[in-house]
């Protein structure tokens, strides 16, 4: 049962934020974030937690629908900003 130990998930976290710095997408960094509140999750312990620790495939689902909710966040917040990217209307050989 050691994808239910909290320090198995932080660890997780903290791999896949040093690799978001090798290939920055805000992709690893949803990940990271999710992997990081599962791992408060077992930490804090509770109900919920009981209820993941019971089943692999629950936990898969809660980490999966954080991570994607993390990134959402992410690209509203640090998404291609207006101006960011250069449009041209005409050829740029004429």
């Amino acid at each position: 049962m050691s994808w239910a130990a909290w320090w198995v998930w932080a660890i997780a976290a903290a791999v896949l934020a040093i690799l978001e710095v090798l290939a920055p997408a805000f992709v690893l960094l949803g990940f990271a974030i999710g992997a990081g509140i599962i791992a408060v999750l077992f930490l804090v312990g509770g109900p919920l937690a009981a209820w993941l620790a019971g089943s692999v495939p629950a936990t898969l689902v809660v980490f999966a629908v954080l991570s994607l909710a993390a990134w959402v966040v992410l690209r509203k917040v640090f998404g291609v900003r207006e101006g960011q990217v250069k449009l041209f209307d005409h050829d740029i050989n004429d």
